[in-house]
């Protein structure tokens, strides 16, 4: 009984992922597309982009309209044409757990990811995603290592 508590406190501390991938068809000499702003996890998909060496472009804003039923603002963006990936990431703000996430960053995030090959119109990412924030940037790393072509390795 005891082992069987302490396997369920094991399962409990995980977040929880359902990832559909495409292996091998993100090329990182290509520019990217994301939507400017969001909270930590639009953030920080594109600074882990960045960083992996990837060409992020945020687009132009064409145009912005008043607030709608929950009180966002509806933005257009003009995508420019070099842009081969569209990265878009839908999420709630973050939550701090201290006490959940004590050793992994603190902040809980739920989110959606999805990265769309502009040439193919092939998803080659979706990713319904929570957890603390340590661990869903260690989970993103290795998700953008599974998708990235053996040819840029």
């Amino acid at each position: 009984m005891r082992s069987f508590v302490i396997i369920l406190s094991c399962l409990m501390l995980t977040g929880c992922n359902s990832i559909y991938l495409k292996q091998n068809t993100l090329d990182t000499k290509q520019t990217v597309f994301a939507f400017p702003g969001g909270y930590s996890m639009r953030r920080s998909i594109k600074e882990t982009m960045d960083e992996r060496g990837y060409k992020v472009d945020v687009g132009i804003l064409k145009r912005s309209n008043q607030a709608d039923i929950f009180d966002e603002d509806i933005q257009t963006f003009d995508i420019p044409h070099k842009v081969r990936y569209i990265v878009d990431v839908k999420e709630r703000k973050e939550l701090l757990r201290p006490i959940w996430c004590m050793f992994n960053g603190f902040w809980w995030w739920n989110f959606n990811i999805s990265i769309t090959d502009k040439y193919t119109h092939d998803e080659i990412l979706s990713w319904r995603g929570r957890g603390c924030q340590n661990s869903s940037l260690r989970k993103l790393n290795e998700v953008l290592d599974e998708l990235e072509t053996d040819k840029d390795k």
